[in-house]
């Protein structure tokens, strides 16, 4: 089956009752959660969009982005479905990575995941929550077969779109980072995650595959945001994500062309290269 082209909606949200503020403009590291997720979604996509409400359309830290304005005047209602099926009417034969701007803990990898695995023939793709196993509606693809579906869904009073999806079905995909999707919605959880991400900065690696770990990877190559500080770390980090059946004492690496110690120091930008043994035995 033919995939309709792929673009990206971010979730810019507004102020939550119990987060007191804009949950958008909230700052790790000095960017806010808008920007990280804008940034994130454009290094896997050449097109992305915010999705905001009408009254936001002018807000200065959303209209620096392009924008896609949720259309009260053939879609009723409120929150995240409006702004899914906005996005499905302004590129009815595109499908849409849709992506909440709350999930402080989202990953390149997560992401480049749900790309991997997106299934056209299904009406979205989506993870499986590893807290209770149910769809997560909004880090998810969905199709341009999911428009009129959701419209009658939500004429027949249907507003939420992980209801939606455990009624009409969407691929599930399990989670390999099991904190990538825990998203911020009180003052308490936003001081924690600050927390949790001060201890440790993330940078952008390149990595190259080999052999069988470019099998077991499905890939020659990725870049990706990660904490990892050390080639020891950073290979325990993918392997988990990708099932890599060789062990670090049956590889080598090499940082920036250079063979290198696992301990290494890790610096952002540095390419890196597993070396597996010859045949992968």
């Amino acid at each position: 089956m033919n995939s309709a082209p792929l673009y990206g909606l971010v979730l810019a949200g507004g102020s939550s009752t119990r987060m007191h503020r804009d949950k958008a403009a909230l700052t790790y590291r000095g960017q806010s959660q808008l920007d990280r997720a804008f940034e994130l979604a454009k290094r896997h996509l050449d097109n992305v969009f915010v999705s905001v409400r009408a009254g936001q359309a002018h807000d200065p830290a959303r209209a620096r982005h392009p924008l896609i304005v949720d259309s009260v005047d053939s879609v009723e209602g409120t929150g995240p479905i409006v702004g899914i099926r906005s996005a499905l009417a302004a590129y009815p034969a595109g499908a849409w990575l849709v992506l909440a701007c709350d999930l402080p803990f989202l990953s390149d990898a997560a992401l480049a995941t749900l790309i991997d695995e997106r299934d056209p023939g299904a009406l979205a793709t989506a993870y499986r929550s590893a807290h209770d196993g149910k769809p997560e509606p909004l880090c998810a693809i969905w199709e341009p077969s999911a428009g009129p579906v959701l419209a009658e869904y939500q004429a027949g009073g249907g507003e939420c779109p992980r209801k939606f999806m455990i009624r009409h079905g969407a691929r599930l995909i399990d989670l390999r980072d099991l904190r990538a999707l825990d998203n911020v919605n009180t003052p308490e959880e936003y001081a924690e995650a600050s927390a949790a991400l001060g201890k440790s900065s993330p940078m952008q690696l390149k990595i190259q595959y080999y052999a069988l770990m470019r099998e077991q990877a499905g890939r020659s190559e990725e870049t990706l945001e990660t904490s990892a500080s050390t080639p020891a770390d950073l290979y325990a980090e993918l392997a988990a994500r990708h099932g890599f059946t060789l062990s670090q004492e049956q590889l080598k690496v090499a940082v920036n062309s250079e063979f290198s110690d696992w301990s290494h120091k890790l610096a952002a930008n540095d390419a890196v290269v597993f070396i597996p043994p010859v045949a992968g035995g």
